[in-house]
């Protein structure tokens, strides 16, 4: 113990000796004489997946740089602070910092002339028309080429991307880059869920990995073997083509499974059933099962809306039918549009009623609102006059940036008060775990619009609530 804490002095004092490039390489030499067996890596784009699979990278062993252009997003991790909600990753950071295998810099040239893979995750946001908007991909691919030395790289296509983006990152490298490079590039698909993002990544039920030559093949498995021996997960080596569309369509599926159980819960409402008593039943079925069969007020987030557009828009240049895909994102925003219907029809006139607002984010254990079924419905009865308190336990910051005239309030309990109406928005445990005598104390009229089904009607309306669930 004490040989290691002289050698972290040492390293500490050296490094202190060094600023920008050359302390970069400094620390990347130091901890790979260390951590001879793991891989140098540099991640461009520490959103959601950049950083969550870099800092995941790091705690398997290997010596990563996690990049980007945003100056304060740097200077946070830097302090050890993650900049988005997700459960255990702030401590990651911290943990793998600590250790020297974790380093965050908006340099890209350093980090790539260093690394031995690198991956490009950056954001690819829909168009107006609905195909991916690969602009920052470019421009990365373009950064890489200006860095690139003659030392063999694989570059890796973490972003979800259109089939054939790879093969215009590495003409992109070739036109821009020197003739001697010596480059693959693979496409590694993640499949991450918001909530549990690291839990995805140490515990993965698969890894793709699309790749189209010997030694990129064997690179990959490299970076990844300590995962596979650590958990099992299965390696999945299929051809970059076919790696660009699996992540498509896993998310088309899983969006799909949504629609159907709002769809289910439309004729479950007007047929006088239970969508939850059909949905399990369906869902016991092994060749359906039971995931994602719950239906609510619709998908949201930055991952099923953008996916499924841009594959809409892929199966239209391939020359086919995308009518399948179109109807998924209708009956998405029908099951929003239903839930208000019955808003607007039980409550008669909006103008003047207080309505909390319990959730805003698009699923529970996550601060992001992209696309959160909760701005659609806030939107709307902001239209009709209603005043509007709302509670998240991690996402009001975030809303606040995009809706700023509706009262903000410290505990689901102070939206609650005085109110004409609960809408449930988001299926958060606290939420769930509301004291249910007190809520009814604390409101105008007692009345439960579940967005989530989390209530149980019969109980609810036992202790004297109006309740409106989705399909019940």
């Amino acid at each position: 113990m004490q040989k290691i804490g002289v050698r972290c002095n040492i390293r500490a004092e050296a490094a202190s000796l060094l600023v920008g490039e050359n302390r970069l390489r400094f620390e990347s030499i130091f901890v790979l004489i260390i951590n001879k067996n793991y891989m140098k890596v540099a991640m461009i784009g520490t959103g959601y997946v950049g950083l969550t699979t870099g800092v995941c990278l790091a705690d398997l062993g290997h010596q990563v740089v996690c990049i980007d252009n945003n100056l304060e997003k740097i200077e946070k991790l830097n302090q050890g602070k993650s900049p988005i909600f997700e459960p255990d990753l702030e401590e990651l950071i911290l943990k793998n910092a600590a250790a020297g295998r974790l380093v965050f810099s908006s340099e890209i040239k350093p980090a790539v002339i260093d690394a031995e893979i690198i991956f490009i995750c950056v954001n690819t946001p829909p168009k107006e028309d609905g195909h991916a908007d690969l602009k920052f991909v470019e421009r990365v691919a373009r950064e890489i080429a200006a860095a690139i030395n003659g030392e063999y790289k694989v570059i890796v296509d973490k972003s979800t991307v259109p089939v054939k983006t790879a093969e215009k990152v590495k003409e992109t490298i070739s036109r821009y880059g020197r003739p001697d490079a010596q480059f693959d590039v693979v496409s590694n698909p993640e499949f991450l869920k918001e909530g549990t993002a690291v839990k995805d990544t140490l515990e993965p039920d698969r890894i793709v990995l699309g790749v189209d030559s010997d030694r990129a093949r064997e690179k990959m498995a490299e970076l990844y073997r300590p995962l596979i021996e650590k958990t099992g997960a299965p390696l999945k080596i299929v051809s970059v083509r076919s790696a660009e569309l699996i992540k498509h369509g896993a998310n088309t599926f899983l969006a799909a499974k949504i629609s159907f159980a709002n769809l289910m819960a439309q004729a479950c409402e007007e047929a006088g059933a239970d969508a939850l008593e059909v949905l399990e039943a369906i869902g016991l079925d092994e060749r359906i099962g039971r995931h994602f069969l719950r239906p609510g007020i619709g998908f949201g987030g930055s991952c099923f809306p953008k996916d499924i557009s841009a594959f809409k828009k892929t199966l239209e240049v391939l020359g086919l039918d995308n009518m399948y895909v179109h109807a998924i994102e209708r009956i998405n925003l029908e099951a929003s549009q239903r839930f208000l219907h019955k808003i607007e029809k039980e409550l008669w006139v909006l103008d003047g009623k207080q309505i909390a607002i319990l959730g805003l984010a698009f699923k529970p254990d996550t601060d992001d609102i992209r696309n959160a079924p909760a701005l659609r419905i806030i939107e709307s009865l902001k239209k009709d006059g209603a005043a509007i308190k709302a509670y998240d336990p991690q996402a009001m910051e975030n809303m606040k940036k995009v809706v700023s005239d509706i009262e903000y309030c410290p505990d689901p309990y102070a939206a609650i008060a005085g109110s004409d109406a609960i809408v449930v928005c988001t299926e958060w445990d606290e939420i769930k775990n509301l004291d249910l005598a007190k809520v009814k104390s604390l409101m105008t009229t007692p009345m439960i619009f579940d967005g989530r089904n989390i209530f149980d009607p019969a109980k609810v309306k036992a202790l004297g609530f109006k309740y409106f669930g989705v399909g019940r």
